[in-house]
């Protein structure tokens, strides 16, 4: 590869989106999302993470595990804004849903409607599911 083509894939930063639906615990899905997040901003992308459905779950205070046998990595949600993640989301209708408030979560989020979720959704360069 010659060095103006290296210099051309430099620096591109594309918009990414985590989009949580899973609950945090029975399937890998959430713990490989929230790895998938941390890998990403590794590489200094733009990063969004929103939780819906029983995703929302995910960064519920007070988490207890010992009864699922797995370990609790809900903390690890805290260690984002160490990786200048900070855009976090979570939809109302899920969250109200399932009978959660903002001040039930371990990490500042905001609360957004869903059709501002469709728009954030619609403004990504790339977005993951899980």
């Amino acid at each position: 590869m010659s060095e103006e083509a290296e210099f051309d894939t430099q620096g591109v930063v594309k918009k990414f989106l985590f989009l949580n639906r899973k609950a945090p615990y029975g399937t890998i899905y959430a713990l490989e999302i929230l790895e998938s997040v941390l890998i990403a901003a590794a590489f200094e992308q733009d990063i969004s993470v929103a939780f819906v459905d029983d995703g929302v779950f995910q960064i519920k205070k007070g988490q207890d595990t010992k009864e699922v046998g797995m370990k609790n990595f809900s903390p690890t949600y805290r260690a984002l804004a160490g990786y200048d993640i900070e855009k976090l989301y979570v939809e109302r209708e899920s969250m109200e849903a399932r009978g959660l408030k903002e001040d039930d979560f371990l990490v500042k989020v905001q609360v957004i409607g869903r059709d501002e979720l469709a728009s954030l959704i619609d403004a990504q360069d790339v977005v993951i599911t899980g």
